[in-house]
């Protein structure tokens, strides 16, 4: 049995979830984004983030949960050094059902993974470890970003293997951004601990993972360490267990706490939050068309195929490039995003650095459906714009790609591929489907920009005879 506690940063937000501090912290040096409220000073009263309250509701909403009529937050107590107040406002269905939602529900293959609750709570600081060793090593705390609002969500136990939990973040992790409510490429902004038993055996948490993939592997490696003690007859343990990137293993943290351990109490600090239904249909209208419905649009009204439909949809930044540049040729704009595009912009830094805008794509497919360039060389064009920002006729005019279309310009080249290539030549007359060997070298020697179709068929005139 396998389920998760993933937690998410709305790092779209300005301030923290109950003060006015930054909620960008990681602009910040350590320990210089606190206020007396982040940090519990004694008299300092906590104000919640209404912005907070909303986007944190909607991310229910898309998840299918069922949203409460009033909402509570707790004090869960426990001392931990990143933990300035020595408790966390959080919340918990103590009263009913009061957390921000419930009973939700995710389809993946076919199978259906459900959400427990989902929950709105403060980040803890940041433990910093430095030294060259174990016995060297010190721990250092930053508390930038204690205060930092939180969504928790909590799924039952009902993946099936590794596989599903890292499609399961997948597909969250492009819910969260097409909601534009986080930025999970950010450090921090998307983390996830595992819960991991086997029939028979108690519950384990899997704690400090750095990825989706190390996630994947530290469930592997838990139900092939929990087998093995099954099978030697050695009782599981319930505790928490840390995951050791450069071992490859869980190692054993502590005893794993109960719920009542924690000793939750109301916080008498913040009322209770009523959610009326005229709010709720506020932020349901306000809510960005689901991926699926985006997908679903892009393959009724565009012709896309699935495929390409579902990589555009699921990303926002190429989504949005498409749907700005849609004016015409919208199959022709979808394949150069996913063929081309993608590998040149495949990091956030990447697309931050990008000059690229939805004119020049729509101006790069313009020149291709008018024969000025070939496919090969709008691939060429927009690495440059991607860099520049230049337009689109200003590089074709300054690189020197503008298709070859001249035929007695394009004989002279053919005609110098055929003398340095007898062999290549010799093959395609015994069997005509080679010559496309001859085409390539053709479209080497002029750096793409040879009409491909004129190309072919003057190498299959001058060949036969």
């Amino acid at each position: 049995m396998i389920g998760l506690e993933i937690h998410c940063q709305l790092t779209n937000l300005q301030s923290k979830l109950f003060c006015s501090c930054k909620a960008n912290y990681r602009e910040f040096e350590p320990n210089t984004n606190i206020c007396p409220v982040c940090m519990g000073m004694p008299g300092s009263l906590p104000k919640l983030n209404q912005k907070a309250v909303e986007k944190a509701t909607m991310i229910a909403m898309a998840l299918n949960c069922k949203t409460p009529q009033r909402l509570g937050f707790f004090r869960k107590n426990y001392f931990y050094p990143d933990s300035p107040k020595n408790f966390q406002i959080t919340q918990l269905n103590m009263y009913g059902p009061t957390s921000i939602g419930e009973q939700g529900r995710v389809s993946i293959e076919g199978k259906e993974i459900r959400i427990r609750r989902i929950q709105l709570e403060e980040d803890p600081g940041r433990l910093i470890y430095e030294g060259a060793s174990e016995k060297t090593q010190i721990t250092l705390v930053d508390y930038n970003r204690a205060g930092t609002q939180l969504v928790e969500i909590v799924t039952e136990p009902d993946f099936d293997n590794p596989r599903q939990v890292r499609i399961f973040l997948n597909i969250l992790s492009d819910l969260l951004e097409n909601l534009g409510v986080s930025d999970p490429s950010l450090e921090g902004a998307m983390r996830a601990d595992a819960n991991v038993s086997i029939e028979g055996g108690l519950r384990v948490e899997v704690k400090n993972i750095g990825s989706f993939h190390d996630l994947e592997k530290s469930i592997h490696f838990e139900l092939i360490r929990q087998q093995s003690l099954t099978e030697r007859g050695i009782p599981i343990a319930q505790e928490t267990r840390h995951w050791d990137d450069k071992r490859k293993i869980t190692i054993s943290s502590r005893s794993k706490e109960e719920e009542e351990d924690y000793r939750y109490i109301l916080e008498g600090d913040i009322p209770w939050v009523i959610l009326d239904s005229q709010s709720i249909e506020k932020w349901k209208k306000n809510m960005p068309e689901s991926i699926s419905s985006k997908k679903d649009r892009y393959i009724t009204k565009y012709d896309i195929p699935v495929q390409v439909a579902d990589v555009l949809s699921s990303d926002k930044y190429y989504s949005d490039l498409f749907e700005q540049a849609t004016e015409s040729n919208a199959k022709e704009i979808a394949n150069m995003i996913t063929t081309d595009l993608m590998g040149l912009v495949d990091t956030r830094e990447k697309r931050e650095q990008s000059k690229l805008t939805a004119k020049h794509l729509l101006d790069l497919v313009e020149i291709i459906n008018n024969g000025k360039v070939t496919r090969s060389s709008a691939k060429n064009a927009l690495q440059e714009i991607v860099k520049t920002g230049k337009s689109v006729s200003e590089i074709v005019s300054q690189t020197g790609l503008a298709k070859i279309s001249d035929e007695g310009e394009l004989a002279k080249i053919i005609s110098e591929v055929i003398s340095q290539e007898p062999t290549a030549v010799q093959q395609a007359k015994e069997n005509p489907q080679t010559i496309n060997y001859l085409v390539g070298k053709v479209m080497q020697k002029t750096k793409g920009t040879a009409d491909p179709t004129l190309t072919l068929k003057i190498l299959k005139e001058k060949i036969s005879t």
